[in-house]
Parts: structure tokens; sequence; C-alpha cells
């Protein structure tokens, strides 16, 4: 069931996996993505290992709120965005006050991941753990292939059908070359994202405020945080170098790469990506 919270001056769509007496974990997705993108029977994994699970709309995606006032970024332009990654961040916090909860457990996949690590620096006494997956700590770590970029920068889509066919095309290109794509899945969420809220332009604004973020290296260098990098060794989109990167400059992070992996979260490594954060968890928490 989708709720809403208000959260640092805007709202918030939500829904939450597994008992309130679990491990507190927020779950923080990517670039134009929607919490339905945090596949449910991933979010029942981490339930069934002792979690309460929180999957969200960022700001600009789904169901939460939509800045369509705002300025609508021209790609390569003056570097001008109407919000940047730390608002992103405290939407974040607020909702985790909404939930009523002093801290959590927090994982970020691709642009999910440089919102939880802005959270950490930002909020540290707020993140148990951090766990960063296909995310960098600058765009500039991990450069896009030209092909990746072509394919994020697909045309404007005019109805469900075509949204349909352009979600194929893109994870044709940025899904992982080890494992069989699931197109009947990927059908399945792109005709349901669309339903839900088809913003292309929310979708260039987060992309700005990703750029005019600048680098977190140096800040993450300062974090008390137990920490888990997960890659793939194949990611077109956010290259390896960027895990690589994320894990060097937080101080004891583990790095895990996974090889035939590119830019999304195949089933199969579901009870690896899972294993692995519920180590982090259990430790972090003592």
């Amino acid at each position: 069931m989708i709720l809403r919270a208000p959260a640092n001056g805007i709202e918030l769509a939500y829904e939450t996996f597994g008992s309130p007496a679990g491990r507190p974990l927020l779950l923080i997705m990517g670039l134009g993505a929607q919490l339905i993108h945090w596949d449910e029977g991933f979010c029942e994994l981490l339930a069934g290992r002792g979690h309460h699970v929180v999957r969200f709309d960022n700001r600009d995606a789904g169901e939460s709120t939509h800045l369509r006032d705002a300025a609508v970024p021209a790609f390569g332009g003056d570097g001008r965005a109407p919000y940047l990654l730390d608002d992103m961040a405290d939407d974040a916090a607020g909702l985790l006050d909404a939930l009523g909860w002093e801290s959590a457990h927090v994982v970020g996949a691709s642009m999910g991941g440089m919102i939880a690590q802005s959270l950490a620096i930002r909020h540290p006494r707020r993140v148990r753990s951090l766990t960063s997956i296909m995310s960098t700590p600058s765009p500039h770590a991990a450069p896009p292939s030209k092909a990746a970029m072509a394919a994020l920068m697909g045309p404007v889509s005019a109805d469900r059908e075509t949204a349909i066919r352009q979600s194929l095309v893109t994870w044709e290109v940025i899904g992982s070359p080890g494992y069989p794509l699931d197109r009947d899945r990927i059908a399945r969420v792109a005709g349901l994202s669309y339903d839900r809220s088809y913003d292309p332009a929310g979708t260039a604004r987060q992309l700005a405020g990703i750029i005019a973020s600048g680098d977190r290296a140096p800040l993450l260098k300062d974090l008390e945080v137990p920490a888990l990098v997960l890659h793939g060794e194949d990611d077109q989109l956010v290259p390896l170098s960027g895990g690589i990167a994320t894990a060097g400059a937080i101080p004891g992070a583990r790095l895990i790469t996974f090889p035939g992996m590119g830019h999304d979260l195949p089933r199969p490594l579901w009870p690896e990506f899972v294993a692995a954060i519920d180590e982090l968890t259990a430790v972090a928490d003592g």
C-alpha cells in the first residue's frame, strides 16, 4: 500500500515491507526511476532477513511531489539546477523523521547511491550503515560509454507503448550482458511507471542536480560508517571506476564486484546482494 509523508517541504510516496520491529532499512532509487524499480521480491528478501524495508519515490518521480514550476535545464547547459543531490538527501532525512526513525541502514542504487552518500555526509547520525550500488562519488569518476549516454538521452515518448519500447531499448544497452534480459519484467515496470507518472522534465531536473553537485570524495573520507559498495564489472552507464572510487573514498568500505553485471540488479544475484547487505547491517547494529 502506497503511503505519503511530508518531508523537507514536499511530499514523498513510500511503501513498507516487513515487521516494524526489524532493522530499519531505506532504499533509494536512481535517475528517473520509481519505487517500483526496487522489485517487490527483492524487498521481501531483505524483509525476510529481519529488516523493516521502506522504498520511496524521489522528488520529481512517481507519486511524490513534482516540481513542475521549476525550470527544465538543458543538458550541457550552464550547470545551474533547480536543486542538488543534497536537497534530495534532505528529503530522505525528512522521510526518516516522518517514519519516526532516528536512524536507518541506507541502500542506494545509481543516483540513489549518490543521494545515500550525501545523506551520510550531511546527516551522519541518521545513517547506521551505507550501501552504495552501481554508483559513484562524481560523474567525472565514471563517465558513461557513448552507447549508454545515447540510450539515457533517448527521445521523449509520445505514448505508453512507445515508452515501453524505449525502456526495452535502454536496458538492452545498459543492462547486464552476463544475464538474460527479463523483457517481460522490464515492459511491466515501464508500463506501470508510465501509468504512475511519466515526467521526462522531472528526470532532466534530477540529472541537472547530479551534474551540479560536484565531487563527494573529499567529504566521504571523513565518514565513520560501516559501508558496502556493490558494482557490476560490465556497467556501461556508471563504469566500475565509480564503485572503486566510492570504496576508495570511504574509510573501511568493502567493495564487491560482479562479472557480467551491468547497470541493473539481475535476479540471480539477489541472494548475494541481500546476504552482503544483511551482513553489513547486522555488524553495524552490533
